[in-house]
């Protein structure tokens, strides 16, 4: 959002519309009257999902905020400065540079919105984050090459809903002296170029900064993929020959050693890897369920800390924001004595609620009863 000036601006109209109609209940009132669907929202620094929510409000009511917007001057005769945001904003949503951005940026925020929600799932995996990013990859850089002409045609049948030239602004050119057998086509190339420029300078910025954005971001799932790969799945691990599973197997143990100590022992892991590609069986497993497997089983010790070590690395720190985000709520100003072991005692219940709610209170209470007897009988 920060690669470009026009990109700046763009969330900058974005957010003074719906500081606009928030102002007061009756502006509030007269946005519900004219736009059914989506109301317009705030974005925010810290909620990923406020961005595509505040711009799929006026991506697809582009036409209906707009007459939200001349109602709203029409009803702010004595509001002077509300009657010029009004009308600048108006101009705004007009202008055709804005409404290409609205769709480019929509297909931007929605693509990286629904995976930024499969990786905040409570259960989600390196290798399902690996294809998830790959995916967005490969996806942005089809975008960049073909992207804009869609972009471009979407934005033309939005500009005709609104009765607009489907033009860019361009700057103002210097007259010159023309002659007699010179073609009058200069404002055909004056039009052509600011296409191009505002393709060269804000879309295949912006395409540019989110793929090495997302590149850089997940670099170390790379890693971690060189490390684990090859316990993903039942596949991965049944396609490895001995040359390649020793290999896997060093690499695995020089990543988890200190000071001569490892995890695991390299001689004992790679036979066990061994033999459970042997015993496992042909259907696909996922690495929780050879995890299951190996511990039902109970003779594969080095392979039950590689696989606990697995699934205990965090894919993304959503978990942890969502603890702390508790903190909140229990540490108020009402219990700002409470000791450490309450506080620890009360997150954990916060933080667990779905096993919490399974467990029956009354066998609890009745067991913390019968351990805390105070009266004893005394013969």
């Amino acid at each position: 959002m920060k690669s470009c000036r026009q990109a700046i601006s763009f969330f900058g109209i974005i957010q003074r519309i719906y500081t606009l109609f928030a102002k007061s209940t009756k502006r509030w009132k007269i946005l519900v009257d004219n736009v059914p669907g989506l109301t317009v929202k705030s974005w925010s620094n810290t909620r990923w999902e406020s961005r595509i929510k505040s711009v799929q409000a006026i991506r697809f009511q582009t036409p209906q905020i707009r007459s939200a917007l001349i109602a709203l001057e029409k009803a702010s005769t004595d509001d002077p400065m509300a009657v010029s945001e009004c009308q600048s904003l108006v101009s705004a949503l007009e202008n055709f540079e804005f409404i290409v951005g609205l769709v480019i940026w929509h297909d931007i925020l929605f693509s990286i919105n629904k995976v930024s929600k499969k990786l905040q799932s409570k259960i989600v995996s390196i290798d399902d984050t690996l294809k998830h990013i790959e995916g967005v990859i490969s996806y942005f850089k089809k975008y960049r090459d073909e992207g804009f002409t869609s972009s471009m045609d979407t934005a033309k049948n939005i500009a005709s809903e609104l009765d607009i030239e489907p033009i860019f602004p361009t700057k103002r050119q210097r007259k010159r002296k023309k002659y007699f057998d010179e073609q009058d086509d200069q404002d055909e190339e004056i039009q052509q170029s600011a296409v191009d420029s505002f393709r060269r300078e804000y879309f295949l910025v912006m395409i540019d900064s989110a793929i090495a954005s997302l590149t850089s971001r997940f670099e170390q799932m790379t890693a971690f993929d060189n490390v684990f790969g090859f316990l993903f799945n039942s596949e991965n691990l049944k396609s490895l020959d001995e040359a390649d599973l020793w290999l896997r197997c060093k690499i695995f143990v020089e990543n988890f050693s200190h000071d001569n100590s490892s995890d695991v022992e390299i001689n004992d892991f790679f036979s066990e890897l061994k033999v459970l590609q042997v015993t496992l069986p042909d259907s696909l497993m996922s690495a929780p369920e050879i995890l299951k497997f190996v511990m039902d089983a109970d003779c594969y010790p080095n392979i039950s800390v590689a696989y606990r070590i697995l699934l205990t690395v965090p894919v993304t720190v959503a978990s942890a924001e969502r603890s702390f985000s508790k903190l909140k709520l229990l540490k108020n100003y009402l219990r700002s004595t409470m000791s450490q072991e309450r506080l620890n005692g009360l997150a954990m219940c916060t933080i667990e609620k779905d096993i919490l709610d399974t467990i029956d209170l009354d066998t609890v209470l009745d067991d913390f009863a019968s351990r805390n007897a105070r009266r004893s009988i005394f013969l």
